[in-house]
């Protein structure tokens, strides 16, 4: 009885494990998001790139949905033009001070975006929640959104 509740325990625990490696959270809120947008930034500037940050939390379903299309039908679209940090905001109580850097583009809500170029210049920020209702805009009209600011800004 002992090795079987030993046995149990062991597959309970690998269970677990495994499933915490299959699901990571969106927004990695133990990151060092100054220091990952420095690494994006020297990226960037050797890829020909620029930087998209995303600002948002775990809590937040349209910060999750745009995570899941970043990642799905237009992620390699997104990665031929830009170098991604996502940047977690936790309740409004996180990285405050990286929001606010670059025009503080989370005071409409989350998510939220600001393009750069690989020298750290603002080409872009969300101001307006222009991506609040990113559930409703599907991988195509999210990927058409990052296109058309990064065309814009780069004429």
């Amino acid at each position: 009885m002992k090795k079987l509740l030993v046995l149990l325990f062991a597959l309970c625990a690998l269970s677990v494990n495994q499933f915490s490696h299959a699901n990571p959270l969106a927004y990695d809120e133990a990151a060092n998001s100054a220091a990952d947008i420095q690494t994006a930034l020297a990226k960037a500037k050797a890829e020909n790139k620029n930087v998209l940050l995303i600002f948002g939390a775990n809590w937040c379903k349209d910060c999750l949905e745009l995570d899941r299309s970043l990642k799905g039908q237009s992620a390699a679209l997104i990665a031929k033009k830009f170098v991604v940090v996502k940047i977690n905001v936790g309740q409004f109580d996180t990285n405050l001070s990286i929001a606010n850097e670059y025009g503080n583009p989370i005071k409409k809500g989350i998510p939220a975006a600001v393009l750069l170029t690989p020298k750290n210049t603002v080409l872009y920020a969300t101001h307006g929640g222009e991506l609040a209702d990113a559930r409703t805009m599907g991988d195509q009209g999210i990927y058409d959104f990052f296109n058309q600011i990064e065309q814009k800004k780069n004429h």
